[in-house]
């Protein structure tokens, strides 16, 4: 049952925020869980049937949305919308760096054109989408930039493109930690495992069984958990954290590196 945000004390009440690929899966969970705590929301996707759908949820658990069709890997359509958003709200507080595409293919079977796309789309956009964000969080001595990466930067047969762009994720973050660091800007990774998305519902109940053998927690993650963590690093009370990376996966980084 939704709760509606004016029931609950909101530690992140009048904040605003950008959610890339906030449509579904993961990025709807994050954007569900900030709306229950007070956040505005701006959720940019490309599948706009996906994005009304996403904005009448956020809608009814009493916070203001607005919904952008963004391809976040255009710089000139991310620079449009942070300049929309800054017009209507005056200020972006939160960024999450969401969107992403998956990439499995052996080394031998990939070409340029797709480990660039990739590259593009899992990592290249998180530059283009906090480059757009940071001068308006230098001047307001605040920011929260919160970047998923996945469990799958540590390498994993078949993934090189995937696990390179994770990879990238991780040391961008890092990078953007102690460049803004003194401007009160934090950027924190957040690294799920294997996530319950619109994506695993089409795999095989045989190959559901051996991913969640393979977790040791005994359970898939779902939305939820990756929206957790990234709420703590939204929050105000994080100020004194960044540059971290933070593994949601029910203890599978724990053991082989493959993902």
């Amino acid at each position: 049952m939704s709760t509606n945000v004016n029931e609950i004390p909101g530690s992140l009440r009048e904040m605003t925020a950008i959610v890339t690929g906030g449509a579904k899966g993961i990025g709807l969970g994050i954007a569900k869980e900030l709306a229950r705590h007070g956040c505005r929301l701006a959720l940019w996707d490309m599948d706009l049937e996906a994005l009304h759908a996403a904005t009448d949820e956020i809608a009814a658990l009493g916070v203001e949305v607005q919904a952008f069709q963004v391809n976040v890997a255009s710089q000139d359509q991310v620079e449009a919308a942070v300049a929309q958003l800054h017009g209507k709200w005056g200020r972006i507080d939160v960024l999450v760096n969401n969107a992403g595409i998956g990439g499995d293919k052996l080394v031998t079977k990939m070409d340029l054109d797709f480990w660039k796309r990739v590259i593009e789309i899992n990592l290249t956009s998180q530059f283009i989408c906090s480059k757009a964000v940071i001068p308006g969080m230098v001047e307001r001595n605040f920011g929260r930039i919160i970047n998923i990466g996945s469990r799958a930067w540590l390498g994993n047969r078949g993934q090189a493109s995937y696990s390179a762009s994770k990879g990238g994720v991780v040391s961008f973050t890092r990078s953007l930690a102690l460049e803004f660091a003194r401007n009160g800007i934090t950027a924190n990774a957040v690294a799920p495992g294997i996530t319950e998305t619109p994506l695993f519902a089409t795999l095989k109940d045989d190959v559901v069984d051996s991913l969640k053998k393979s977790v040791p927690m005994q359970r898939i993650g779902q939305p939820e958990d990756i929206a957790q963590a990234v709420r703590f690093f939204a929050e105000p009370a994080s100020s004194y954290i960044t540059g971290q990376l933070l593994y949601v996966c029910g203890g599978r980084s724990l053991g082989s590196p493959s993902v």
